[in-house]
């Protein structure tokens, strides 16, 4: 048997810690980057641990530290603990107690594998050469919590971690499966709005008037055609106009047209590209129709790069405790975005997705995805999540990458 077969093993007997509390904090789910109820939640169950806990003075986020027998290297093992803004119609006995709120993006299980590959550590401690640090962040649902702990200095607080590793669940793949990728993982978000000026006016006469909303429909096809004749298709962008708002009734021209969307890059280049090309097509298609154009683009997240030899590391030990087919290689990135992003812009490590698919799926039938206010997951797979989180920490201490 592998040494890493144990901690499957032992995964298995903690499940059930973790299923209860990933429905705690499922019921009660916070929102942004201070959450009272789920840090208490974690820290109740990290009692007995011998662990230092720190705290930040910016967000309710924890680094929790474990140390080794002996010294060596440090290792961080990322989980987020906030909720998204948005019903839950799951009709799970656990489902929120909060209108409008939803963890509907898995941190709930994030933060109960966590904890318990902290327990799982714990009862390994006399054989560490080293440091695992667990990081609760806040804040990952558009808050930016992963850089306010890093502001804090809660990253920098000695030892210094080596390297960085975190799991995030996936329902759209095969239950108990591992998925990595080298290099781009998930893609840069960036939120834009571009609003149309013109000259408001009697429907009847738009001769007299000059009306923004047919040059924001221009804008907007001009928008994709850029993506197809300008990006090249091997460093691709996703831009998606979300919104249209103009007007206040059928018979008058507005003034104004706005115009709100979204762009997802997996290289900087390509980000850059995109913005240069959403401010010259909105500015000259707009000029070109007596109209102006404002645009504002609110960088969000960066672009989440894996570091190659991490995801080697990592798809050996995912390899070994799993075995082969129950490992997986993405050929491209997810265009979703992480701020996981910031922590391994300073440190080499990866992200990896693990499988969730509820019982009854194959895959070929719809699984509501993370973000659906039916997003259900298969709760037996976190067994994998613990001991994938343990079996990383103990082989990088061990052996490094």
């Amino acid at each position: 048997m592998s040494e890493l077969h144990r901690f499957l093993d032992e995964a298995r007997g903690l499940l059930p810690a973790a299923v209860a509390l990933r429905r705690r904090i499922h019921q009660k789910p916070e929102l942004g980057l201070d959450l009272p109820l789920t840090t208490a939640a974690v820290l109740d169950e990290l009692q007995g641990l011998d662990v230092g806990i720190a705290r930040g003075s910016s967000t309710s986020g924890l680094i929790v530290t474990l140390n080794g027998a002996r010294p060596g290297r440090t290792i961080l093992l990322r989980g987020d603990m906030d909720a998204l803004p948005m019903p839950e119609e799951t009709g799970l006995d656990y489902a929120s107690e909060f209108p409008g709120r939803m963890h509907a993006c898995g941190h709930d299980s994030h933060t109960a594998m966590l904890v318990q590959a902290a327990h799982l550590l714990h009862r390994h401690r006399d054989e560490l050469a080293g440091t695992v640090k667990f990081m609760f962040q806040p804040g990952e649902e558009g808050h930016g919590g992963a850089r306010r702990m890093i502001q804090d200095g809660l990253l920098d607080a000695d030892p210094k971690p080596d390297a960085a590793f975190a799991l995030h669940i996936w329902p759209n793949a095969k239950a108990g499966t591992i998925v990595g990728k080298p290099g781009p993982m998930l893609a840069s978000a960036d939120a834009w709005t571009i609003t149309v000026k013109g000259r408001g006016g009697h429907a009847s006469m738009p001769h007299d008037a000059v009306d923004p909303i047919p040059v924001a429909f221009e804008i907007g096809l001009a928008l994709q055609t850029m993506v197809t004749r300008r990006i090249d298709v091997a460093d691709p962008v996703v831009l998606t106009c979300a919104k249209v708002t103009a007007g206040t009734t059928h018979n008058v021209i507005p003034e104004a047209a706005e115009m709100v969307g979204t762009l997802r890059a997996t290289s900087e280049a390509a980000r850059e590209r995109a913005h240069e090309g959403i401010r010259r097509i909105a500015a000259n298609i707009a000029a070109a129709h007596l109209c102006e154009a404002d645009v504002s683009i609110r960088r969000g997240y960066p672009v989440t790069v894996n570091d190659d030899a991490f995801v080697d590391f990592a798809r050996a030990v995912a390899t070994e405790l799993l075995g082969a087919d129950n490992y997986v290689d993405r050929p491209a990135p997810l265009m979703g975005a992480e701020d996981f992003s910031y922590v391994l812009q300073r440190l080499p490590g990866c992200m990896m997705m693990l499988g969730v698919m509820p019982e009854g799926h194959d895959g070929h039938g719809h699984v509501a995805p993370c973000h659906s206010n039916r997003m259900i997951l298969n709760e037996d797979c976190m067994a994998v999540g613990i001991a994938m989180h343990a079996s990383v920490a103990h082989r990088f201490l061990s052996q490094g990458f």
